[in-house]
């Protein structure tokens, strides 16, 4: 990378950005405080949302569990990336483990039943999926599905019962 002559690399960048750029999004503390930002999700499973991106089908979130056994079956069309933050998670049709510090790659077509074993308080993970995620039963029948407008359905209708207005999730959505 070259400079001009006289350019100081702390110069931060001078002209405008693209007209239709989107805001970032910046979370200061991504894991909260205040319960009320955990939107429930089955019981004692809730999600911290982080980014709802519409415009390219994908959600980005913080899932948090305070119960072990089967949270849920399910099959995914699209890639999904985690990272355990709290506790540990396995897929019965998988020999391997994800603990605190541990990242997953889940390459689409992938199909599992998470779990989350005795002993484990809480776990939380963040997860960035893509696309659709299918519950199924163990032979693939699909019972239901979640998607990033349902995603922020929820998150609408949870922020409005809590008091901070259904309009506390545009701050996620892209």
């Amino acid at each position: 990378m070259t400079l001009k002559k006289d350019a100081d690399p702390l110069t931060p960048y001078q002209l405008p950005f693209p007209k239709d750029a989107l805001d970032e999004i910046v979370i200061p503390h991504a894991i909260p405080e205040d319960d009320r930002l955990w939107v429930p999700q089955a019981e004692n499973v809730w999600f911290r949302p982080l980014c709802l991106n519409r415009s390219q089908g994908y959600w980005v979130n913080l899932l948090k569990v305070r119960k072990s056994g089967v949270l849920s079956r399910h099959r995914h069309p699209q890639p999904v990336h985690g990272f355990v933050l709290k506790g540990r998670w396995h897929y019965l049709e998988h020999d391997w483990t994800a603990e605190a510090g541990g990242y997953v790659f889940e390459p689409p077509g992938e199909t599992h039943t998470l779990v989350v074993p005795d002993g484990v308080e809480e776990m939380i993970t963040l997860f960035q999926v893509n696309g659709v995620m299918c519950y199924v039963d163990p032979y693939g029948e699909v019972l239901g599905y979640e998607d990033v407008f349902t995603k922020i359905d929820l998150c609408r209708k949870h922020f409005t019962e809590v008091g901070l207005g259904e309009d506390y999730v545009e701050q996620f959505i892209r």
